[in-house]
């Protein structure tokens, strides 16, 4: 488990694909153009599926250097030695995980609600999400989280040094705007696995923190075109 990386830069969450095989590989291209989170995001399949995908993908974070986070399921986190889990509305306690997991990583959905948000950091979570802050192809109708939400969630209490994730139609063409509204993280499925060339568009994406300072989790260093491996620089 990785406890000294911040979480920043470009948070890929998985998309619905069963050859584990082939989302390896769009894992490691997305490494090599800069994403620094990996969320799994599978929702169409068994409990043994996912955990077997779960295994197989921290495995591979760990060679490239790159967070690995579960999503829903605080259990499985802790079985297969996952760096925190995302936890929305209905994925089960955000106390009862910190309780289970003290190390763990917790990032919690706030879709456009900061009340849910500062409930979320008074239970444990050391992340906090927001979105959909455009429209999104993998909810649409989910709720619209205004830009002007981040600097807002940054004054919540506590929350100076927390990282803010955005997620929710989120491209290379738009990306700029929601970094500089403060967003720590970047958290993308189609826009970046559905692209012809992952490591293309994970660069553009990264590229999106280089004009901005990231909100308070640190810099996020540029990205190298070299294989990612632990020389590859943390985030700081």
């Amino acid at each position: 488990m990785n406890t000294s990386t911040s979480l920043a830069g470009v948070y890929g969450l998985t998309p619905e694909w069963d050859d584990t095989d082939r989302l390896i590989d769009g894992v490691r291209a997305a490494a090599r153009g800069g994403m620094r989170v990996l969320q799994l995001r599978r929702k169409l399949v068994t409990p043994e599926q996912r955990r077997a995908q779960a295994l197989a993908l921290r495995d591979e974070t760990l060679k490239l250097g790159v967070l690995f986070i579960i999503n829903d399921d605080w259990r499985l986190a802790l079985d297969v030695g996952a760096d925190g889990v995302h936890l929305g509305r209905d994925d089960g306690d955000i106390a009862a995980a910190r309780a289970a997991g003290p190390h763990l990583r917790i990032g919690a959905t706030c879709y456009n609600e900061l009340p849910r948000a500062q409930a979320a950091l008074a239970a444990g979570a050391d992340h906090l999400a927001f979105g959909a802050v455009f429209g999104s192809p993998t909810k649409p109708a989910a709720v619209h989280a205004p830009l002007s939400l981040f600097a807002q969630a940054r004054a919540l209490p506590g929350a100076a040094h927390v990282p803010l994730v955005a997620i929710g139609g989120i491209t290379p063409d738009n990306a700029a705007q929601v970094t500089a509204a403060g967003a720590d993280a970047l958290a993308v499925i189609s826009a970046l696995f559905d692209s012809a060339d992952i490591e293309a568009t994970a660069r553009r994406l990264h590229q999106a923190f280089s004009a901005q300072p990231v909100g308070s989790a640190g810099a996020v260093p540029a990205a190298t075109t070299s294989a990612i491996s632990p020389a590859l620089p943390p985030i700081l």
